[in-house]
């Protein structure tokens, strides 16, 4: 679907509720529209590839609302400012139902968020630094490290998931998900007609506290020609098995934020990521092998209590399993919160790069600094 047919079919919902409000189904009375900004200043002086730019970092508009009390759905769309896949950078990124009846037992349906690491589901400006830590971008399904294309850390597919033996007050002590996925990312079908298994199993010991596991089993896919002696074109498949999985912990107390993670990933990748439909044939493999793993660790600490707040970060990924081409990120920064609706984050970054060749070049710093707003 054209995303100006998906923004049309918005404003008609939209005002078909307000202008017939009491001959339209009770559901219509439910529906909500939302969405965020987030624009960007960043400088770099990474060696021969310094930057100095304005950017529009992420735009979302969404609809969702209720359907015979039990039911919840969704719809969002992104439109990222400055790439360069301009004509595909507006794409549907939600697109879901879910049956809510008991809070033990939920079906999911649709494209959404796969159930993988704590802070993957997070909202973009609530997981509190510039970006989303570098595990989440390449473990997670954001930019994938096996060359899938850019998915938000999405899929499609069905999930259950549930909350289970609340306390004596009713605060549930155990959370449990796991979901069915194409393995492909968002807006693409199955490829290999293979699906992805991901699941995660945490525990709520004490009020604002998670301890987690994840697990993923899966593939990623693409479909490929070639020509034999005879000049017969075979049509064929190139399957990369891909296994995962994370340990989590956060806990956020008194407007204090402590969260780390880590993860590791088994499985070959495609050396060139999916971006044009000519990517989507090229089985070229990456020379980082078959391993990847990373940690993350942050703090966010409340200078004024619910506004001013200063934060740092520990970003380690190795996308080859081990220290050759390892980049860690040192982040410290300051975020001023005006209210629910308006955020404005500044961060300093000391970067150590050792997948650049030269070790003459491996560090750099970066500043970024963003403004968020919400309605």
């Amino acid at each position: 679907m054209k995303v100006r047919h998906l923004l049309a079919a918005m404003a008609l919902l939209l005002s078909t509720g307000a202008s017939a409000q009491e001959k339209a189904p009770t559901w219509i009375n439910h529906v909500k529209l939302s969405g965020y900004g987030m624009v960007q200043y960043q400088a770099s002086d990474k060696t021969d590839a310094k930057a100095n730019s304005f950017n529009l970092r992420l735009a979302r508009i969404s609809l969702d609302g209720r359907i015979l009390n039990d039911f919840y759905w969704k719809a969002q769309i992104q439109i990222n400012g400055n790439t360069s896949q301009l004509g595909s950078s507006p794409r549907v990124v939600d697109l879901f139902a879910e049956w809510q009846k008991y809070t033990y037992f939920r079906v999911k349906a649709g494209q959404f968020k796969r159930p993988f690491t704590f802070e993957n589901p997070m909202h973009p400006i609530e997981q509190g630094f510039m970006g989303y830590s570098q595990i989440i971008n390449n473990i997670a399904g954001f930019t994938d490290r096996a060359g899938g294309h850019s998915s938000n850390g999405r899929d499609i597919g069905v999930q259950v998931q549930g909350d289970l033996l609340p306390n004596a007050s009713g605060r549930n002590l155990l959370h449990y998900q796991v979901g069915v996925f194409n393995g492909q990312g968002i807006n693409v079908s199955d490829v290999d007609q293979q699906k992805d298994l991901i699941g995660g199993l945490w525990l709520m010991p004490v009020k604002g506290m998670r301890i987690g596991a994840f697990g993923w089993t899966g593939s990623y896919a693409r479909k490929y020609s070639w020509r034999d002696e005879a000049n017969v074109t075979h049509n064929e498949i190139c399957r990369l098995p891909q296994r995962r999985y994370a340990f989590s912990a956060d806990y956020v107390v008194n407007d204090w934020t402590f969260r780390t993670e880590y993860a590791h990933s088994t499985g070959l990748a495609f050396k060139n990521r999916y971006q044009t439909p000519s990517d989507a044939n090229d089985i070229t493999l990456s020379n980082y092998g078959d391993k990847a793993q990373g940690v993350y660790a942050l703090v966010i600490a409340p200078i004024i209590k619910n506004h001013l707040h200063a934060k740092a970060r520990y970003d380690m990924y190795q996308p080859s399993g081990d220290a050759s081409k390892q980049k860690t990120q040192y982040e410290l920064g300051l975020d001023y919160v005006f209210s629910y609706n308006l955020k404005l984050s500044g961060e300093y970054a000391r970067i150590n790069d050792r997948s650049i060749n030269n070790p003459d070049k491996h560090n750099y710093n970066l500043v970024d600094v963003q403004l968020s707003f919400r309605f």
